[in-house]
């Protein structure tokens, strides 16, 4: 004799329908928080890796080329041309910011296309040369890929950065602090930086990050102005 199909009585389908869902969300969870883990610890480490090794990599270069280095300029200081052009990805600087830290320093590559962001910061293409006329403008992240710029906003006037390249080292300091922009005023990176604390030539850097700290709706401008520089061999 043929049984008869019966319906799974409803509180068996509860139950199932209940532990699929919970097993959905428990998957979910476990892959954000996988996910988190990612980019709050991982990029983080990936991107300290890299900048070191990109920091030794030019280092070594500095090293090997120190004799035809030697600054020209009868003061002993480092001479700079003004425009810039470097290898893209490639680094050519290191960037020091005391009041992130005694120690803190990070290389600067050519370009702020991802790529270059995820082993340091990034140099804006066309912008000038450390210790150049006209503005050296350079970009990183304010967090994830190491949060080399985390804390830009507790830059202030009279701060200090130092940039060192083959020939020198170039002290800019801090004359306004950091503004809050639209990721379209792209005139901050000028010659002449647009809404600057400076209306006309001279020698300028700018530091450029995200806003807010986890976001990417604006962006914080630090401008400092050239105010040093002595030969690479100084130390």
């Amino acid at each position: 004799m043929r049984s008869r199909w019966s319906p799974p009585r409803p509180d068996v389908v509860l139950r199932l329908v209940v532990r699929t869902f919970s097993e959905v969300c428990l998957t979910a969870g476990t892959l954000i928080v996988l996910f988190t883990a990612y980019v709050l610890l991982w990029t983080g480490v990936k991107a300290d890796r890299a900048a070191a090794a990109e920091r030794d990599r030019l280092r070594d270069r500095w090293a090997a080329s120190a004799p035809a280095a030697a600054p020209a300029a009868p003061s002993g200081a480092a001479q700079a041309p003004a425009q810039a052009s470097y290898e893209p990805g490639r680094a050519f600087a290191e960037l020091y910011v005391p009041r992130f830290g005694k120690d803190w320093s990070r290389p600067v590559l050519e370009g702020t296309d991802p790529e270059p962001l995820k082993k340091g910061l990034g140099h804006y293409t066309g912008s000038a040369r450390p210790g150049g006329d006209g503005n050296f403008a350079v970009a990183g992240h304010r967090r994830t890929y190491g949060d080399p710029f985390k804390d830009i906003p507790e830059l202030r006037p009279g701060d200090t950065v130092t940039v060192r390249d083959a020939t020198g080292w170039y002290t800019y300091t801090v004359r306004a602090a950091p503004l809050r922009i639209l990721p379209t005023e792209t005139g901050v990176v000028a010659p002449v930086p647009r809404r600057s604390p400076f209306a006309t030539p001279g020698k300028y850097l700018t530091l450029t990050t995200c806003d807010p700290e986890w976001g990417h709706s604006h962006r914080l401008v630090v401008w400092a102005e050239l105010t040093g520089t002595r030969p690479a061999g100084s130390g």
